[in-house]
């Protein structure tokens, strides 16, 4: 999930590209400054300027700033679809000890900005971006049952509740963990050592 261009601030020299380029660039711009900035932050404007195109080639691509916003929402979430699933297949192949379950689903809300992707939607209002992510959290949670839980009818209780515990927690360590880290002394890692720790009540 990398952001990679040119840096926030600069302005780039106007080109032409062909629209996929264009387009690819446009929201790997728009990604960099949702996670540097916040959403007010994703703009025609600011995406234009970043990576050197006019406002009427942005309309053109995008059709509006909520288009823009709403292909970055999309993208974003097939990211954190495809995190998501990488994690399935991590557990099926490797099971680990679930601190290797808990950094899985951690990294695919802080990698890429899908924790501060989660906020934005949520605060919108516009839930359906969100239906996606579906079918990978069902999965998500087939894995575990397949490789931590016991068979019984409480295991799908059990694990629903564990992804739940996971996920809330992952969400806001991506997007407010830091400074929280910060004031309480702790280390970058802390949030995922507890909720490893803590990991086995639900499963066992």
């Amino acid at each position: 999930m990398s952001i990679e261009g040119p840096e926030i601030g600069t302005t780039a020299k106007r080109r032409r590209r062909v629209p996929e380029v264009a387009r690819r660039e446009a929201l790997v711009s728009a990604r960099r400054l949702l996670i540097t900035s916040g959403p007010t932050a994703v703009t025609l404007k600011a995406v234009g300027d970043e990576i050197g195109v006019t406002h009427a080639n942005l309309i053109h691509h995008f059709g509006s700033a909520a288009g823009l916003q709403s292909a970055l929402m999309e993208s974003m979430v097939r990211d954190l679809t495809d995190a998501l699933g990488a994690a399935v297949e991590q557990l099926r192949s490797n099971p680990g000890a679930p601190r290797a379950l808990v950094d899985a689903v951690f990294d695919a809300f802080d990698q890429g900005g899908a924790g501060r992707l989660a906020a934005w939607i949520a605060l919108s209002g516009d839930l359906q971006h969100l239906e996606p992510v579906r079918a990978a959290v069902r999965d998500l949670v087939d894995a575990i049952c397949e490789t931590f839980a016991a068979e019984g009818e409480q295991t799908h209780h059990r694990v629903t509740s564990a992804v739940l515990f996971i996920a809330l927690y992952a969400f806001g360590d991506a997007v407010i963990g830091a400074p929280l880290r910060d004031m309480l002394d702790r280390e970058d890692d802390a949030g995922r050592k507890i909720v490893a720790r803590l990991l086995p009540t639900f499963l066992f």
